[in-house]
């Protein structure tokens, strides 16, 4: 379990990394084994990450992350189970890794085939924020099922994000009105449902669904997320396409994707169990 924080504004001065810095401070149970910040200055972006170190131990992992290129700058929370597959297909296509971690994967499968055509092909949980230096534009996604958190939202004339909201209030632009309309929905409830948050302005990210902030977006305004993958179109796809191989089959082939999916998740730098 990792952290991420972060936010946009034009205010943004030489104190920022400092005020990101502590922002990821209100993280360090998620990732107690390393702190980084990286920030634009002329596009008033700043990036913060708290890492849980997993795959690649070494400080070629660390976080936020710069590709290849130098055009993506990501922090990321989670792990991408097929990394190793998408990994060795990048491989064939001409990347090359100085590391082995999941992170520098993702941002080489970005360089490769977009934003959009590589989250479609992880596998995992996640949650990440991925600044574009060419096209000035912060990609915001989390994972199919929505394991990984992540909230996201205006707060004065701050963008702000990250993997929990006690991040978000370390902010000098916090101002944490209590939506009433949101309080109503947890009484219902019993608790607060996505996309909202219990304060005004923060929503969460639903799961399976990537959102694009442009740098000079007018405060206030939200872009709508966009979904990569959902549950529906999976089911649909089941149906139109049933299986049509017998019982003994149906066991084959049910027994090989468990035990694909055990040994995805079972890669590992430090100990399991």
């Amino acid at each position: 379990m990792c952290g991420i924080a972060g936010f946009v504004s034009r205010q943004a001065g030489p104190e920022a990394a400092a005020l990101c810095h502590d922002m990821i401070d209100a993280l360090v149970h998620r990732g107690p084994d390393d702190g980084g910040v990286w920030s634009e200055p002329s596009s008033g972006v700043v990036m913060g990450h708290r890492r849980l170190a997993i795959l690649d131990l070494s400080p070629r992992g660390n976080q936020p992350m710069h590709s290849s290129s130098g055009r993506y700058v990501v922090a990321y929370n989670g792990e991408i189970y097929n990394f190793l597959r998408l990994q060795k297909e990048l491989e064939l296509q001409g990347a090359r890794f100085c590391g082995h971690s999941d992170t520098e994967v993702l941002l080489a499968a970005v360089e490769a085939w977009g934003v959009r055509g590589a989250v479609e092909q992880f596998v995992g949980m996640f949650a990440f924020a991925l600044w574009d230096r060419e096209e000035r534009t912060l990609w915001l996604a989390r994972d199919r099922i929505g394991e990984k958190p992540l909230y996201y939202g205006w707060q004065g004339k701050s963008f702000l994000f990250g993997s929990e909201l006690k991040a978000l209030r370390r902010h000098p632009d916090w101002q944490g009105e209590i939506d009433r309309d949101v309080l109503a929905l947890f009484m219902r409830h019993n608790y607060v449902p996505g996309p909202w948050s219990i304060y005004r302005g923060i929503r969460k990210l639903l799961p399976g669904t990537l959102l694009c902030f442009q740098v000079g977006t007018p405060p206030g305004t939200l872009p709508e997320p966009e979904a990569y993958w959902s549950a529906a179109q999976v089911v649909e796809q089941g149906l139109a396409h049933p299986f049509e191989g017998g019982e003994r089959e149906a066991v084959d082939a049910l027994e090989s994707l468990l035990l694909e999916t055990i040994a995805d998740k079972m890669i590992s730098d430090v100990p399991l169990g």
